[in-house]
């Protein structure tokens, strides 16, 4: 059978990580691509990865590059390119230097890879995959952001900590936009089928949530240089599975929503069906009151974003 090729633009933290991941699970051949002030970078890199195949026990050709022609005719592409985030930076601040790189490598990927699958993970997310769809002219299906599912594990995580538990016993969604507004649904969220609202206080469970959407800022001032880059890349990895294995996974991920809530043509954090179509469906949610006036809050934010790249980028 035929492997997935797999072409990571950008090697830094979160590209050489998603790689490892994708590597270790045997998800397919990995390119690793980046245009660094080292020409060699990416090649170390990939070269190292791929010597760590005979010890932990995974087949993949891994590559690295700096020319897009060796990524031509991937299934999936995954974008992480872009400057990181530092101390005292908002996503916001990231937006019109990022919007310019991803716009490049979209262009790129348009020329070398029309048929692939697009997950994009440079920040501000929600801009970046707006932008990646508005150049690559892919169907919106086709192009997606990774956000839920990472916001999604840090909520689970935070959670499993407060409750003593394994985090394997733990759903919970988030939906929204990649940032403040994010908006955890309490109502879908259970440990062991048990909702959680029986098992932490509102107040706490409050706290709990504000950390999730602080998760991002809190690694950024804890390590003082750089951002997340484990988490991130393995959620990042997960979204590849489920379209290289087509998994058809239940997943929050940012989609491209016309008529879906709403939303009118923006890309949110929403459930999709994630398989080798890309995002095979959306699932509409029941929202409580509460819930759709805290999502309607997000999709504004995210539409301000948008139209504030627009007018930066032009």
């Amino acid at each position: 059978m035929k492997r997935a090729k797999i072409s990571i633009i950008g090697a830094g933290n979160v590209g050489a990580t998603t790689a490892h991941w994708c590597a270790a699970a045997e998800l397919g051949d990995i390119v690793l691509l980046d245009i660094p002030q080292t020409e060699n970078m990416p090649k170390g890199k990939a070269l190292d990865l791929f010597q760590a195949g005979p010890i932990v026990g995974f087949d993949a050709r891994i590559a690295g590059t700096t020319s897009y022609d060796d990524t031509a005719g991937s299934d999936v592409v995954v974008v992480t390119a872009g400057i990181p985030r530092k101390p005292g930076m908002s996503r916001d601040d990231l937006l019109a230097t990022n919007a310019r790189i991803v716009g490049s490598v979209a262009e790129q990927i348009k020329i070398t890879s029309p048929k692939a699958c697009v997950i994009v993970v440079s920040n501000p997310l929600d801009a970046m995959v707006q932008k990646t769809f508005q150049v690559t002219g892919f169907p919106p299906e086709r192009v997606m952001g990774q956000a839920g599912v990472l916001d999604t594990a840090r909520f689970r995580a935070f959670i499993a900590l407060e409750l003593g538990v394994s985090v394997e016993d733990i759903s919970a969604m988030l939906l929204g936009g990649h940032g403040d507004t994010m908006v955890p649904l309490s109502t879908c969220a259970s440990v062991g089928g048990i909702p959680i609202a029986q098992l932490i206080p509102h107040e706490r469970l409050a706290e709990i949530v504000q950390r999730t959407r602080d998760g991002g800022a809190e690694i950024v001032g804890l390590l003082k240089t750089g951002s997340a880059y484990y988490a991130p890349a393995a959620a990042t990895a997960q979204m590849v599975e489920a379209i290289v294995r087509d998994k058809k996974r239940v997943i929050p991920c940012a989609a491209y929503c016309k008529k879906e809530y709403g939303v009118g043509g923006y890309y949110v954090g929403v459930p999709v069906v994630l398989g080798a179509g890309g995002v095979e469906r959306i699932l509409e949610v029941q929202f409580t009151p509460h819930e759709r006036l805290a999502f309607q809050k997000s999709v504004n934010a995210v539409q301000a974003l948008v139209e504030a790249m627009t007018r930066l980028t032009g």
